[in-house]
């Protein structure tokens, strides 16, 4: 009874964390981007960049490095993921997108080289890339017919220009992705250099594309003047009167969005309306994964631990066989890892004789995948594809960290 105790706290301790430091500085602001893609990016775009008839190379390159742009977890992709494929993204770029988005984060990558050495910091760089594409590739072959009438339905819908320059609405993306990549922008570990200095920078640069996505708002999407600078002054108010604490002025920003886009009928509401909707489909879904996410395996960088002991997990990543790399690819599946923190726990999974193999299919599988992102994913995808989609994560992900590991 006490373990299973603890690990309904660890449980709870993992939601509480989750709700502090993701839900406001990362979904939020990611699901108002889904919202942009759903109502302001024309179908029609989607399509000639990620549909069936798409220039593939083009299309699978783009979706596979888009984790260098984003730099995001794998709860954050989400909305953006559900963005694209309910605008008539094909299968195959849309999952190399999902994969990419979380497995390629460019800081992530330089912690991970730093700490745990430069090998495999490159191969797990080289493998989230190759993974990407060929995960797509596969998702795209195995499910081929289902695609191929999607495809169909999806060219059947007119490609409305519309009156509003594309330029202007990936001014509006990217500001925004601005404020989301650097608002969560991770500490490199070190005390000097160019990532350190982008760190301590963090919010001198977020705060630019916040005023960018201010000027945005007033110059592409024609709020009202006065409710924009009200909505700033408030923001930077809340600022003022609670230092350190950047939830509060971004809780504060996002509220002041919400009532802005609300009381401005058409294309502003419906953002409003469409970013609602997704928040919706995926928050449930997500903290009832992380909780039981915690209580299996427990929170990182607690003392406690979940049902399963952390010495169980330790004892079965040593050395490189078949079964320890299955088993870091299976674990670091389930278990929900915050960007950058999968680092540090690999590091001390690696001083208790975790082995280089194990360490890097669970580097290629934990960020990208998790208990709380499956379960969005199969309301996205459905259960097939989401059950293929995991099954290809964790065996290229097994089958990687086997061959590294007889290699170094």
């Amino acid at each position: 009874m006490d373990s299973i105790r603890e690990a309904f706290f660890e449980a709870l301790h993992l939601v509480q964390y989750y709700a502090r430091e993701h839900v406001i500085l990362c979904l939020i602001p990611a699901f108002f981007l889904a919202g942009i893609i759903a109502v302001f990016v024309q179908q029609g775009a989607i399509i000639k960049y990620f549909g069936a008839k798409a220039i593939k190379w083009k299309s699978y390159m783009v979706a596979s490095v888009s984790g260098m742009v984003l730099a995001v977890c794998s709860c954050t992709i989400l909305p953006l993921f559900s963005g694209i494929h309910k605008r008539g993204a094909g299968l195959g770029p849309a999952v190399a997108f999902l994969y990419s988005g979380p497995a390629i984060n460019i800081l992530a990558i330089i912690l991970t080289a730093r700490i745990l050495g430069v090998e495999i910091g490159l191969a797990r760089m080289i493998g989230a890339v190759i993974f990407a594409i060929i995960i797509g590739l596969l998702m795209a072959f195995f499910f081929r017919k289902e695609e191929k009438q999607r495809s169909e339905k999806a060219m059947a819908f007119p490609d409305d220009a519309g009156e509003r320059p594309m330029w202007k609405t990936a001014l509006l993306f990217f500001s925004l992705v601005g404020v989301l990549v650097f608002a969560n922008w991770g500490s490199p570990g070190n005390a000097q250099g160019f990532w350190h200095q982008v760190w301590a920078s963090q919010w001198v640069i977020t705060s630019v594309f916040a005023v960018l996505f201010s000027l945005t708002l007033i110059f592409v999407l024609r709020l009202k003047f006065l409710n924009v600078i009200a909505s700033v002054a408030a923001v930077i108010i809340a600022a003022l009167l609670s230092p350190g604490i950047p939830e509060i002025p971004f809780a504060v920003g996002f509220i002041a969005l919400a009532l802005i886009t609300w009381a401005e009928k058409g294309e502003p509401r419906e953002w409003l309306l469409s970013t609602w909707s997704f928040t919706r489909q995926i928050v449930p879904l997500l903290f009832a994964g992380v909780f039981v996410a915690g209580f299996l395996l427990g929170a990182p960088g607690t003392e406690g631990q979940g049902i399963i002991p952390d010495h169980w997990v330790a004892g079965l990543v040593g050395g490189n066989s078949l079964a320890a790399n299955l088993f870091a690819s299976l674990f670091g599946a389930l278990m929900y890892f915050a960007t950058l923190t999968e680092v540090p726990i690999i590091e001390g999974l690696m001083h208790s004789g975790m082995g280089k193999g194990p360490a890097l299919a669970l580097l290629l599988a934990g960020p990208a995948i998790s208990l709380p992102n499956m379960l969005v994913i199969h309301s996205v995808l459905g259960t097939r594809k989401t059950a293929v989609f995991i099954m290809l994560v964790v065996s290229m992900a097994s089958l990687s960290g086997l061959i590294y590991g007889e290699l170094f």
